[in-house]
């Protein structure tokens, strides 16, 4: 089930969409498409999933699925993507079953994978030369922002593409924004994740120096949350962490991918990026203690 929770916005006309990917996040970005009133045929590359997401919003008798994503994509005015990392989406969009192959002349495709500033503009690229618009568009806001309809997105592009896909995308976001052309979208979602591991880090030695102090860290987090150090790492997750739980969304395996992209962004522009290596490799720690499917907050397993 998706756990997905109604949200109330300006509803959009309806459109006929596509969403590949009907994971984590897919499957409930795509079910608040359907509850939007959008008609959505759906594809994962597990057949079992689709068939429980189409089962799951039959009720709105807006939901299909399609075996390959050539299928879902043909007659949609928009398609959406969350897949894996660079292969897995152009597994889903090029080639004799790619969905670029069925999507009619002037159809959008918007990519909420979290990808390469290159694979976007490859893509990009690619859909123009068959008369397509591409919009890369990240997301942050984590398995709960999918399922509240509350994720933030971060888009690359054109401007007439991203004016057709925002008020649908609206369906499952609470920000759905334009950063720049092609590729800006990911590179935006670069410099969240750089922001994101630096926090955790600092979140995971606070509380660890507190237990050492002597303090009581919950009453610690809840004075400290009023104040300047008050963040949405602290406000969602200093408490779990002082629990010792990581049962949630983003897994570290997901956050060394997205680092790993970062790291060879900055690579190629010239950033210095000294803490976020130094937390990647604090990362690649945790997965050595076996949490590979922890929560990323689980940083602080290593200071214990």
């Amino acid at each position: 089930m998706s756990g997905i929770q109604p949200k109330a916005y300006e509803p959009s006309p309806p459109r006929n969409v596509a969403f590949l990917g009907l994971g984590v996040m897919g499957y409930p970005m795509a079910g608040h498409l359907a509850l939007a009133g959008h008609r959505v045929t759906g594809y994962n590359r597990s057949a079992a999933k689709a068939a429980a997401w189409r089962a799951e919003f039959a009720v709105t008798k807006r939901a299909a699925c399609a075996e390959t994503p050539r299928l879902a994509a043909a007659g949609a005015d928009i398609v959406f993507c969350c897949v894996g990392n660079d292969d897995d989406l152009r597994s889903v969009t090029l080639g004799a079953d790619g969905a670029f192959a069925g999507m009619k002349p002037g159809a959008v495709f918007v990519d909420h994978t979290t990808a390469s500033a290159n694979v976007a503009r490859e893509l990009c690229t690619a859909a123009k030369s068959t008369g397509l618009q591409f919009i890369d568009a990240p997301v942050s806001g984590g398995q709960a922002g999918a399922q509240n309809g509350a994720l933030t997105v971060m888009c690359g592009g054109d401007a007439a593409a991203f004016d057709t896909a925002r008020p649908v995308g609206m369906a499952f976001s609470k920000a759905f924004t334009l950063m720049g052309a092609s590729g800006a979208g990911q590179l935006t979602k670069m410099v969240n994740q750089i922001c994101i591991a630096g926090l955790v880090q600092g979140l995971s030695e606070a509380i660890a120096f507190g237990r050492k102090a002597g303090l009581d860290v919950n009453q610690v987090l809840d004075v400290i949350g009023k104040g300047a150090a008050q963040s949405w790492q602290l406000d969602n997750r200093g408490k779990t962490m002082a629990a010792d739980k990581f049962d949630f969304g983003f897994a570290v395996d997901w956050m060394r991918k997205d680092l790993g992209l970062v790291l060879d962004e900055a690579r190629r522009n010239g950033a210095r990026l000294p803490v976020t290596a130094l937390v990647d490799q604090f990362y690649a720690d945790v997965q050595a203690m076996g949490g590979q499917r922890w929560d990323t907050s689980s940083l602080i397993r290593r200071l214990k």
